[in-house]
């Protein structure tokens, strides 16, 4: 049991630092919606940072984590504000409080779910790639591991696919119509956007105005 537990231990560490300067070319949410779809489609493409546009990280923070490069990996505010909304209104849908690096932490190294496993890994693993990784860092593998649509992923496949240019190319109002569809990217289209994803999309480009700029330098 204790070679198990520093074997666990000593792999999730290293390949924490490892991924703080490789490339996530798959992550296991690829590998589970591949399992799941008729027709086969992956497209994904890493891109460094610096070739997005500068306002994707600041979109993604005025709609999932607008207190990112504040905290430590968890905003405990938000987390205290969703507890206290969805036990107020529990017909409503669950409000989450999940920041930009517990997102990416479950996208790198875990698998969607919603067990007390998963998030206890998720903890583990957020409090890993803040401890080894820069904000830069943890905003780049994010940007480029997000699911942002039907076989999708990462922002320079989704500005390929939807809007015919690169993720450098992408505008303020294609970043923030991107970042609306973050919350189920499969139902909601950043390339055929509905009236809510419209709406989304302009409360987020308000937010991007009180969102605190975004380093590009790693």
């Amino acid at each position: 049991m204790k070679r198990i537990v520093v074997a666990f231990f000593a792999s999730t560490i290293l390949a924490v630092i490892v991924f703080r300067f490789v490339p996530v070319y798959y992550t296991p949410l690829m590998f589970l919606r591949l399992s799941q779809q008729e027709h086969l489609k992956l497209s994904h493409h890493w891109v460094p940072l610096e070739e997005m546009s500068p306002h994707m990280p600041v979109a993604v923070m005025g709609s999932e984590d607008a207190n990112f490069l504040k905290h430590h990996g968890f905003d405990f505010k938000a987390i205290e504000y969703a507890a206290k909304r969805n036990l107020e209104h529990p017909e409503k849908n669950k409000l989450g409080a999940s920041t930009i690096s517990q997102q990416t932490a479950k996208n790198v190294f875990l698998w969607p779910g919603r067990s007390w496993v998963r998030k206890g890994l998720e903890t583990y693993f957020t409090v890993l790639i803040e401890l080894c990784w820069s904000k830069e860092r943890i905003m780049e593998v994010y940007l480029n591991s997000i699911e942002t649509g039907d076989g999708i992923y990462g922002v320079e496949a989704v500005a390929r696919e939807h809007f015919g240019c690169s993720a450098k190319e992408l505008t303020a109002n294609q970043c923030a119509l991107i970042a609306a569809t973050l919350p189920n990217p499969r139902k909601y289209s950043s390339q055929n956007p509905s009236r809510y994803t419209k709406k989304r999309q302009r409360a987020i480009r308000r937010n991007m105005k009180f969102v605190e700029p975004f380093g590009q330098k790693k």
